[in-house]
């Protein structure tokens, strides 16, 4: 045990008090089959590479924003998992 702040024991952080400082991450507004270009370069999760600028559909949201799935048309069928300081949005899917 260690001494925390005001003389409290306290155990080593927990993964739950390590995720809530992951957080603070800034979410985006954007959702399912959103346009999206790519700000960066991104690594697909077959481990290719995607050059930024290239377009893509998002399929998939995780945390309420904190990341995306976006599918890429060339490779075909290419998936990479992108956050949002990565992506710009192109078109807003309908409603």
């Amino acid at each position: 045990m260690r001494e925390g702040r005001r003389g409290a024991n306290v155990g080593p952080m927990s993964f739950a008090f390590a995720y809530r400082i992951r957080e603070d991450v800034p979410r985006s507004d954007l959702r399912d089959l959103d346009r999206v270009a790519l700000t960066a370069a991104a690594v697909s999760d077959d481990g290719d590479t995607v050059a930024a600028g290239t377009e893509g559909t998002i399929v998939s949201v995780y945390n309420d924003g904190e990341a995306y799935t976006v599918e890429f048309a060339e490779p075909p069928g290419t998936l990479a998992t992108v956050e949002p300081a990565g992506l710009r949005l192109v078109e807003r899917a309908a409603a």
